[in-house]
């Protein structure tokens, strides 16, 4: 089988590239990824060489550069997106132009070459802020934020082509992920890179935004069910039911990497902040029958200890594209 990963050079991508050639020896993987900021080559380096593996440098919102890698494919799954929301905040052009363009792109290539399947990879955050109860796949769309509403479109492109052009796309929604070679501008990445280095952590508010989480294997794993078995033009949400505040995950950090809460730097809320997020993944669990393996308290010791053996990959991010960013206030808040 060959499968185009798009964004195989972020956190999810390399992970499912990794994922899937540890799993099936038969695998063709082309990797489609343009090396943004939070692209990083030196998550692959492990199996740059092997020829079951090809790294393509290129944009999905071109159309010129996914006529050169999708013919031929079996299985497209994207990962490529732009996903911080404070950086959308600040603007949202280039989240549009991933989330939306690329997605419409994606699709229409997907039509012209006869692609038999496509999954793409969207998030809980299309649902808005929950403060009772779960999503279920058939919750309204309530995005609070351009990323959200950048996501909320690219989901609403591939529901719309697979009722008009029959395009065999099926939308996961899924909670935070975690693990290994996460860009450190998310939560617990972040956190840990800081509390390591002894500085402190930017904890937005009084810390009590609720978030679901789910390893990296464990999501992996998920989407792997889904592309197999999955019901062409369904949407599944993957969830684990693991629900926990922000300044829980905090305290958490703070015993694996041996600090204290006088490093917990409280500052002003983010603006739309949603309170809280909960997926319902029941049809996931009864059609298909997955669960989650990981458990988190299992999941984010080994997070830790990747970030505080992996050097050369840490360092890559303090002198590459990322130092801009942790420099930034909004990012590193210390």
């Amino acid at each position: 089988m060959k499968i185009l990963i798009t964004g195989g050079a972020g956190f999810m991508g390399s992970n499912m590239i990794h994922y899937l050639l540890r799993q099936y020896q038969d695998v063709q993987i082309v990797n489609l990824d343009l090396l943004t900021y939070a692209g990083n080559l030196e998550s692959l380096t492990d199996i740059a060489d092997d020829p079951r593996y090809q790294f393509v440098k290129g944009d999905i919102a071109d159309p010129r550069v996914l006529d050169q890698v999708v013919p031929g494919v079996d299985l497209i799954i994207n990962y490529a997106a732009e996903t911080h929301v404070d950086r959308s905040i600040l603007d949202a052009r280039a989240f549009v132009q991933t989330n939306v363009n690329g997605v419409h792109e994606l699709l229409e290539a997907v039509r012209r070459h006869g692609t038999p399947r496509f999954v793409h990879i969207s998030t809980d955050e299309v649902f808005g802020a929950v403060m009772e109860g779960e999503s279920t796949e058939q919750s309204k769309f309530e995005p609070r934020s351009p990323y959200a509403a950048s996501k909320a479109a690219g989901d609403h492109l591939c529901h719309a082509y697979a009722v008009t052009y029959d395009v065999p796309v099926i939308v996961t929604h899924s909670v935070n992920y975690y693990g290994p070679h996460q860009f450190p501008e998310k939560l617990i990445p972040l956190f840990t890179m800081n509390l390591l280095e002894g500085k402190k952590v930017p904890v937005y508010g009084d810390g009590m935004q609720v978030r679901e989480w789910i390893f990296t294997e464990d999501h992996c794993r998920a989407i792997d069910l889904i592309a197999q078995k999955g019901r062409l033009g369904e949407v599944y949400n993957i969830g684990t039911g693991y629900r926990v505040p922000n300044i829980e995950i905090t305290k958490k950090l703070f015993v694996l990497t041996g600090r204290d809460e006088s490093a917990i730097d409280y500052v002003a809320d983010r603006r739309g902040h949603d309170r809280r997020y909960a997926l319902n993944a029941d049809k996931l669990r009864t059609e298909l029958g997955w669960e989650p393996q990981i458990a988190f308290d299992h999941g984010l010791a080994k997070t830790v200890e990747w970030y505080q053996t992996c050097g050369e990959w840490v360092n890559h991010c303090r002198t590459g594209a990322y130092k801009e960013y942790y420099e930034k206030q909004y990012i590193n808040r210390v």
